[in-house]
């Protein structure tokens, strides 16, 4: 199995730089970059958070007994005597 941007050779990237500045161009890399770290920087510390986070704690007691249903019993003969 081999990723797609394993295959990009050193052109390819010069190539993709290029089209980018043309794209956005000069004045807007510093602002793009800057964004992007500042998403990677807030990305980072949530997961951190998250992982840091104590788990929640288990309750071990047995849940409440169900009540039960009784049914319904059918009537007894009557005795005859």
């Amino acid at each position: 199995m081999s990723l797609p941007l394993a295959m990009l050779s050193d052109w390819h990237v010069i190539v993709l730089l290029f089209i980018v500045v043309l794209l956005f161009g000069g004045k807007k890399l510093p602002e793009v970059a800057r964004g992007l770290g500042e998403a990677m920087r807030e990305f980072k510390k949530a997961s951190r958070d998250i992982h840091d986070d104590p788990q929640p704690t288990v309750n071990k007691t047995p849940p409440a007994a169900q009540p039960t249903v009784a049914t319904p019993q059918q009537p007894s003969e009557p005795k005859q005597g």
